[in-house]
């Protein structure tokens, strides 16, 4: 028993590279790259460390050490090897895959058909997350890992990230959202050969402990009350059975939508979306008295002193914008309903800001993208931005004095028992 555990420490104790290869180039190291650069010792030690660990896999799905095939009745042996060459973060390099005679050695530490490490696999999503191009993905990996990677060997890469995606599309989420938030951004995308107007519509969320949540992003060339209702349907069958307030920018539609589906959400249109409409609309000499009136409206304290402001831009402006007038007036209803509420929580939900932020960060990803060549590349650089926007979220401020505020009003809707 103690020269088999001799023998054992022994086959342990033998290093996995070739230490006099390694102290033979040491001799004529002269620089850093010779360290480290394509062909040197770093390299040399990676590729004899991982041929190493792909004998010890063959050999245990053989059963036998090379030259000692003792039991006849093991049919199975050693067949040469086979070359592939593997991009790694040290450089590119060729590896002697073991092969035998029967095929069916499978190795685990480089599986059939992979050319990239996880490290380096990770390094090129994260480049196309930043928003850096498939060409100059390419000439980075060269530059700096001396990898030779083609454009469309990348684009199989970030090929993979849909994988991802239809996972976290299709993720369960929480049962109750006091606040959620829905806008678009829109961006230029090819559909039949023809470039078009595609909107990314973006739903954020507010759990019942204050932290904020991306809940989806769905492509659509247009909205529509029957488009937001597969938006709202896709999360209810994800679990959502209650909205307390929703937070949109007088999306068309999404009224009939979130009414049919949530009935007893509570509807707020963005305010500063609809100062910025009126605006358009008032002639520029005009702007600084017209804004002065308008502050009384939605500044106003109370719901009673923001109808009464109301009046009072209606009686002074109608008659030169009427259009501006009408406009507020026929979306009063959900325009106003933030005044329903405290003013801690009339901050958080009378502007959808808080989904607008999130575009801005969009828009710093994709700005190198003038054009996208289908839904699928907007969606999954879209995602790998909104899960690096996800990382930087924090809950809300005072959300316990506010979730407190919102019990009172919604009483047994908020679960507070269940948290």
């Amino acid at each position: 028993m103690g020269g088999a555990t001799k023998k054992g420490a022994m086959k342990m104790d033998k290093p996995l590279y070739d230490v006099e290869k390694v102290n033979e180039k040491l001799k004529n190291i002269k620089s850093l790259e010779d360290l480290t650069g394509k062909d040197g010792i770093i390299q040399m030690m990676i590729k004899s460390t991982v041929e190493r660990l792909l004998k010890a896999e063959q050999e245990a799905h053989l059963g036998y050490e090379p030259y000692r095939k003792k039991d006849k009745i093991i049919k199975n042996s050693r067949n040469g090897y086979s070359k592939k060459t593997m991009r790694t973060s040290s450089g590119q390099m060729d590896i002697d895959i073991p092969r035998d005679r029967e095929g069916t050695f499978d190795p685990q530490f480089i599986k059939k058909h992979q050319s990239f490490d996880p490290d380096l696999e990770r390094r090129v999503i994260s480049m196309y997350a930043k928003g850096m191009t498939v060409r100059d993905i390419g000439a980075h990996l060269k530059d700096f890992y001396g990898a030779e990677v083609s454009a469309p060997l990348i684009s199989k890469i970030t090929d993979s990230v849909m994988e991802m995606v239809e996972e976290w599309r299709n993720r369960p989420l929480e049962r109750v959202y006091p606040v959620i938030f829905m806008d678009a951004i829109f961006y230029k995308a090819r559909h039949d050969n023809k470039v078009i107007s595609k909107a990314a519509y973006t739903c954020l969320g507010i759990d019942l402990e204050g932290r904020s949540d991306i809940l989806g992003i769905w492509i659509a060339e247009s909205e529509g009350a029957h488009f937001w209702l597969n938006v709202l349907t896709d999360l209810k069958g994800r679990g959502v059975e209650d909205v307390l307030i929703a937070c949109v920018d007088g999306l068309k539609g999404f009224t009939e939508a979130i009414s049919t589906l949530f009935p007893q959400a509570q509807i707020q249109s963005c305010v500063i979306h609809q100062i910025r409409n009126s605006l358009r609309y008032v002639g520029s000499k005009h702007h600084k008295e017209f804004m002065v009136d308008l502050k009384a409206v939605y500044k106003a304290p109370s719901l009673q002193s923001a109808q009464d402001g109301l009046e009072k831009l209606s009686e002074k402006w109608n008659d030169r914008y009427p259009v501006v007038i009408s406009s507020w007036r026929n979306n009063w209803t959900h325009l106003s309903t933030f005044f329903n509420f405290p003013l801690e929580i009339r901050k958080m939900i009378y502007t959808t800001n808080a989904v607008e932020g999130l575009h801005r960060q969009f828009r710093k990803v994709t700005k190198s993208k003038t054009i996208f060549p289908t839904d699928d590349s907007l969606l999954k650089m879209l995602y790998l931005a909104s899960q690096d926007a996800c990382k930087k979220m924090r809950a809300k401020q005072n959300w316990a004095l506010m979730i407190g505020q919102l019990k009172v009003i919604f009483g047994e809707r908020v679960p507070l028992e269940l948290r």
